[in-house]
């Protein structure tokens, strides 16, 4: 016998965390030997061609506290702008990985090559970025941004060039910090709130 649907009632959404990390990084989670190691634990292997740089910061609460219990993913293409399974792809680099930031201090670290500059379908050249995804307490729906770089070309990219608020540019560019060092933080409200996407 089928059961009639109108008993039924929708369930509350829920946030990501802290679940988040139990299913997606158990290791993190103090769950070791899910796996054998965590996936998408670096974007780049031994040999990936290009700078290998490494991305700091926070994600930044509306009270200006660092969540201690957010999970990135990042996306991105080689230090040439391809992607894995484009021709010429460096093999070295899946491009992917999911991190989470330091449960004590709330500081991540993404250890990557710098990519490159991507053509687009239309020929267009978006300038060198890694595309990340945010999840945390507090978040129904992953946050999706870009991290772009102070050091490179950024004045014609297709995306950058579509946002109004030019002042808010700044929020979408990682500032270097050393050789081979950039500072990122994501603030999620409040005066510095970091551009966002909808995709």
């Amino acid at each position: 016998m089928v059961q009639k649907l109108n008993s039924l009632v929708e369930s509350a959404s829920q946030t990501a965390g802290p679940y988040v990390h139990i299913g997606c990084m158990p290791s993190y989670a103090g769950n070791a030997g899910a796996y054998d190691c965590e996936i998408g634990e670096s974007p780049i292997a031994e040999g990936a061609k290009g700078e290998i740089i490494e991305i700091t910061g926070e994600v930044i609460d509306g009270t200006a506290w660092a969540l201690r219990d957010a999970m990135l993913e990042s996306w991105q293409p080689d230090a040439a702008g391809k992607f894995p399974g484009q021709p010429g792809a460096d093999p070295n680099v899946s491009g992917f990985c999911r991190f989470a930031v330091d449960p004590d201090i709330g500081k991540f670290t993404l250890r990557t090559v710098k990519p490159g500059a991507v053509t687009t379908r239309n020929g267009a050249m978006q300038a060198p970025h890694i595309s990340l995804w945010i999840v945390a307490r507090g978040i129904n729906i992953g946050l999706q941004t870009r991290i772009y770089f102070e050091d490179e070309d950024n004045s014609s990219d297709p995306l950058l060039a579509r946002i109004e608020q030019k002042n808010r540019l700044g929020t979408l560019v990682a500032k270097k910090s050393g050789p081979g060092q950039y500072a990122f933080d994501v603030v999620l409200q409040g005066d510095r709130e970091t551009v966002f996407l909808d995709i």
